[in-house]
């Protein structure tokens, strides 16, 4: 593998993490969001409900059966739950908004189609559509600062300029 093939591939990794840190932090919010709601609710139904509605708005599906069986059970629910995503979670959309597109981003270098996820978060109400794009070094910056607010390590990575310019193009 040539150096600039590593970088990049090591630069995808990097920012899948920090999307992965948004849908953790989604998960964690929408959960408590739901326990309050769904009060009296069995806590490990709320979690699953969350975890479902985290994972279609990012397109992720768990294959394990119990979860996908529970997808097929709650589907009304979860698509309540996506369509009041902006409203209940409104201090997220702009953090839901960049790990998306900058999933999209990592997707389409890796020759996956994902803008699909893009669109449904658009037609959901969720998506900050006059936000810009961000860079890589933007986005892990952003991933910091959430991290931190939300109690959680984010050791730094150092992206350089030519990182930001490499994902882009």
């Amino acid at each position: 593998m040539d150096p600039e093939t590593h970088n990049k591939s090591q630069l995808l990794a990097i920012l899948r993490e920090g999307v992965g840190l948004v849908q953790m932090i989604l998960f964690k919010e929408l959960r408590a969001f739901l326990g309050r709601k769904q009060e009296g609710e069995d806590r490990l139904y709320v979690s699953m409900l969350a975890g479902a509605i985290t994972n279609e708005l990012f397109g992720t599906q768990n294959p394990e059966q119990k979860f996908q069986l529970f997808r097929e059970e709650n589907r009304a629910l979860i698509e309540q739950g996506l369509l009041g995503l902006s409203q209940d979670l409104p201090d997220l959309r702009s953090n839901i908004t960049d790990a998306l597109r900058v999933q999209t981003l990592c997707d389409s270098q890796e020759g996956h189609d994902s803008a699909a996820c893009l669109t449904r978060a658009d037609e959901l109400g969720i998506l900050v559509k006059d936000r810009e794009i961000p860079l890589p070094s933007t986005f892990m910056t952003m991933i910091r600062t959430l991290g931190e607010q939300h109690g959680l390590i984010i050791p730094p990575v150092l992206i350089t300029p030519e990182d930001d310019t490499t994902v882009l193009h």
